[in-house]
């Protein structure tokens, strides 16, 4: 991907353009609607003092009535108008057939009106616009008023003129300032976006480099821009925690490849080394029905792993709560708990059961809430002292039905409860033991009540061990909905 099509220069590009586009906008606005007043005002101005002119003149002839006695005293008050005012003005004088101008340069040439200020003078309306009048080289500004009657005399009609210099100056400045302020502006502009850009992509850039890092193993990057509370604080989080999720997965498969690895070079090993030994002749013929049966029992053993381990994937992938549904929980337990009595006998266990005569409607799977059962159970009987009694009870609490699994034997240490229903998992007490065990049974527990969303609980004191877990009861969930 580009440089320059990254989230960084879209959004830069962006920001500056809309200021850009915003100072155009204000600055063609204020232009327009400046140049729009100063003008009216640059014109209503000019026909004030056009008028005043007329009115001047007006008078200053009427008092004698006769043109060449006040000629030179209205040039020379024209004059003073003119640097006064900075405006040059012409009188025209109906009896000597011309205009008088500011100065005698504009007497020695001939007027050019506009059709336009003709036609307006003739209704006796006043002419605002821009003309040479044949006298300058560039347009002006023009005002003329028409002319002024008293009696019999008439003067005018009265020409203002204004050079557009100053109104040049004045945009001049204008544009002077307002191109130093787009600058500071744009400037602004273009720090806040890079800084605010830069703000959001840098964490950006940082989980695609940790996931690229992820592609190759490596699960220990993240992202460190904490502390924001905005929208990408809680994509960082979010991605963090998802990184740390992905740590424990990687882990835990690891460990799992790890163990499943050594359950399985176990029995292998022993096969293959019992296996050689009777082709290869060391095994004696009478040995070698002692070696064929042990060899048939880490064959089951591995078998039995390869199967929970199959059940394993399996629970992990079903749906379990479109599968629920009410059945008798307390006939499910004494089904197993006859299933059972052969192991619990050839151990010399006694069983001290509390199970409710009337039955016990829960809402869950019934053939794996009985496997969890069976499991806790067997695991009981696997571990419990010779002699001593097994407990295997239910009873309601509230919207729940709890079982109780509970033996006799050796405890427990506390660190070693949480670690009960990991997956293959064995105790240094059992490891002798239990020979025939693969680790997964109470790992099975676990998937199966994660799975309809209960808990099982384990304790072990002074050599009493006790597993609790709770299912739904059916009319309690009923009533739920």
């Amino acid at each position: 991907m580009s440089r320059f099509k990254g989230i960084y220069w879209r959004t830069f590009t962006v920001t500056v353009g809309m200021v850009a586009l915003t100072l155009v906008l204000l600055g063609a606005s204020f232009f327009s609607l400046t140049y729009s007043y100063i003008i009216t005002e640059k014109r209503s101005e000019l026909k004030d003092r056009a008028e005043i002119i007329a009115q001047m003149a007006l008078d200053a002839y009427a008092k004698s009535g006769a043109w060449l006695d006040q000629r030179d005293g209205i040039r020379s008050m024209l004059g003073v108008a003119q640097r006064m005012s900075g405006t040059d003005f012409l009188i025209y004088v109906p009896q000597a057939g011309a205009f008088i101008g500011t100065n005698t340069e504009l007497d020695n040439h001939d007027v050019v009106l506009p059709a336009a200020m003709g036609e307006k003078l003739a209704k006796g309306e006043s002419y605002l616009g821009t003309s040479d009048l044949g006298l300058y080289e560039k347009p002006r500004i023009v005002v003329a008023v028409p002319a002024r009657v008293s009696g019999s005399v008439v003067i005018g009609p009265v020409l203002a003129i204004a050079e557009p210099n100053t109104m040049t100056e004045m945009w001049r400045a204008f544009l002077g300032i307002f191109g130093m302020t787009a600058i500071t502006v744009l400037l602004i502009a273009f720090v806040a976006s890079a800084t605010t850009a830069m703000q959001q992509t840098k964490p950006i850039r940082d989980m695609a480099s940790a996931a690229r890092k992820f592609a190759e193993g490596n699960f220990d990057a993240r992202v460190h821009d904490t502390g924001r509370e905005d929208e990408i604080g809680e994509l960082i989080e979010s991605f963090n925690a998802m990184a740390d999720s992905l740590q424990k997965t990687e882990q835990q498969r690891r460990e799992f490849i790890a163990n499943i690895s050594h359950e399985l070079k176990t029995p292998m090993t022993t096969i293959a080394g019992y296996a050689d030994g009777i082709l290869d002749g060391v095994i004696s013929p009478e040995e070698e029905r002692q070696y064929l049966s042990i060899i048939s029992d880490e064959s089951r053993r591995l078998s039995r792993l390869v199967r929970r381990m199959l059940d394993v994937s399996q629970l992990q992938s079903m749906d379990l709560i479109k599968q629920k549904a009410p059945f008798d929980l307390s006939e499910s337990m004494r089904r197993v708990l006859v299933s059972m009595e052969k192991k619990i006998t050839s151990r010399g266990l006694d069983v001290d059961v509390e199970i409710p005569d009337d039955p016990v409607m829960v809402l869950g799977d019934n053939d794996l809430l009985t496997q969890v059962v069976y499991n806790l159970l067997e695991n009981a009987a696997k571990f419990a002292a010779q002699g001593s009694t097994l407990f295997l009870g239910l009873e309601k609490k509230g919207e729940k039905a709890v079982v109780t699994v509970r033996n006799t034997g050796q405890t427990i240490p506390p660190e070693e409860l949480p670690l009960l229903f990991e997956r293959f998992h064995k105790s240094d007490r059992s490891r002798s033991e239990d020979k025939d065990g693969v680790g997964l049974g109470l790992y099975i527990v676990r998937t199966i009540l994660e799975q309809h969303r209960e808990k099982i609980s384990a304790v072990s004191e002074n050599g009493v061990t006790t597993f609790s877990f709770t299912v739904q009861l059916a009319d309690e969930t009923v009533k739920s909905f």
